[in-house]
């Protein structure tokens, strides 16, 4: 093996080495990158080992780092963001909890049911994950630990509920792959629709099947009154805001009459009209987001160019073709070398972050999964089916980040708005099922890849 790939290998180790440090993610990127461009020049200098890296490399990352601050496409992150944290303060999250609360409240799991209701209706109108998974915490947690349910089956299902903003568009996560592997982010929020619904099918599917054999496990509120029409019509009432909304970024998107950077304007300024509408708008509401929105943007972008640093020396080590080779010399077909990819996407997911494995993995690996000709049927009217499919399922490989330990976010966000008496390991026993559904639907995607392509196929006719 030259030498090269051992520098390769070294890096690796060594970012996530530094990573259980503690050092921010952005600074550790950058760092090893230029820690081995040092070590790489002094080694050609006194050792003549000819890797052929120095410090003009590191000059070459202006270029690239000016072409993301030079990026239409990613301010649309900015602009979702905000959506989604104005809409976190508009307070139709608590109308739709209490609306819905009623409907099921004579169903058996009828309150789990609900938080995933609502967890799919959030994940279409905002995507951010934290604000999410700490909403639903706040707002269903106590109504259910108070109804008798089960710690493991509430537990889980707030954190798998709130996890769904990673994928059903308007996704950020979604953005940034459109904008690394150079898709259409129209073409992946269509892809997208199809596996985070079936997500949430599964999900609700699984809580009304393990409460009809374990009714002890979500028992009925006995104070709740029997289903009138007054309820349904009140939840229409608390649907129809949020879902306008959705109509006016995804539908504009998908109808193809504005870009998703200025859809993204329109859904900023529709959230700020709910919030307003609602009387949540005020000055203190609009420095709390503006500050979030200002902190989330820039922790994304850190990274951005601390991984564009790192990648950049990883390639000029070699390190695509290092990848490639390994992934092409494995003794399996296509789909053998795609389940080796996306066990290793999954295993990664229990120690990196999201942006890190987007930023630097995704695009080493998907012209390889590109090359393996597994034909998929684009109708003759998607670009590139085959990648846009795999993508997809690294998205959905990617979600389950969020729920394994130890570096599952949505469990400590949780957490964080549990009551003393839940511990970790409570969470960690809630969210087993939901990985394994979220499996299952990763076979589903993979089985039968007209699950992503069919509405992009049906919008473009």
């Amino acid at each position: 093996m030259e030498i090269n790939n051992y520098f390769v290998i070294a890096m690796f180790l060594t970012f996530v080495g530094f990573l259980f440090t503690g050092f921010p993610v952005a600074w550790v990127l950058g760092g090893v990158a230029v820690l081995y461009t040092f070590i790489a020049t002094i080694s050609d200098t006194f050792f003549n080992t000819m890797i052929g890296l120095d410090y003009v490399t590191l000059g070459m990352a202006v270029n690239r780092i000016y072409k993301y601050m030079d990026n239409w496409v990613l301010v649309a992150l900015p602009m979702f963001i905000f959506m989604g944290l104005m809409l976190d303060h508009s307070g139709l999250a608590e109308k739709m909890m209490r609306s819905m609360q009623e409907l099921f409240g004579k169903v058996h799991g009828g309150l789990a049911v609900t938080v995933t209701l609502i967890g799919i209706i959030l994940a279409a109108s905002t995507g951010i994950i934290g604000a999410s998974v700490v909403l639903l915490g706040l707002l269903s947690l106590p109504a259910m630990m108070a109804q008798g349910y089960s710690k493991t089956l509430a537990l889980g299902t707030i954190a798998s509920s709130g996890t769904l903003g990673i994928l059903i568009p308007p996704s950020i996560m979604l953005v940034i792959m459109a904008d690394q592997l150079g898709l259409s982010v129209g073409d992946l929020f269509m892809g997208a629709v199809g596996p985070g619904l079936l997500l949430g099918f599964l999900y609700i599917s699984y809580i009304f099947i393990y409460c009809f054999f374990n009714p002890a496990a979500a028992p009925v509120d006995p104070n709740r009154r029997p289903i009138e029409f007054r309820m349904v019509l009140d939840v229409f009432k608390t649907i129809l805001p949020p879902a306008l909304l959705i109509l006016a970024v995804l539908g504009s998107i998908f109808a193809g009459i504005t870009t998703p950077t200025e859809a993204s304007g329109v859904g900023a300024l529709g959230a700020t009209i709910l919030a307003g509408v609602n009387r949540k708008l005020n000055f203190k509401v609009v420095v709390t987001v503006l500050k979030d929105c200002y902190n989330t943007t820039a922790y994304i972008f850190a990274i951005f160019l601390g991984a564009t640093t790192f990648a950049l020396v990883l390639r000029m080590l070699g390190g695509d073709e290092f990848i490639e080779g390994i992934i092409t010399g494995l003794p399996f077909g296509p789909y053998g070398i795609m389940a080796v990819v996306l066990g290793c996407v999954f295993l990664l997911g229990f120690f990196l972050d999201w942006i890190e494995i987007t930023l630097i993995v995704l695009p080493l690996i998907a012209p390889v999964i590109s090359s393996l000709g597994f034909n998929i049927n684009g109708y003759g009217v998607i670009t590139d089916p085959t990648l846009l499919w795999f993508v997809v399922l690294i998205a959905v490989t990617l979600q389950t980040s969020f729920l394994t330990p130890p570096v599952g976010f949505a469990l400590f966000y949780l957490k964080g708005v549990c009551p003393p008496e839940i511990e970790l390991i409570d969470i960690y026993k809630g969210v087993i099922p939901f990985i394994i559904l979220q499996i299952t639907g990763l076979l589903l995607i993979a089985i039968w890849p007209q699950i992503v392509v069919w509405l992009p196929a049906y919008v473009y006719g």
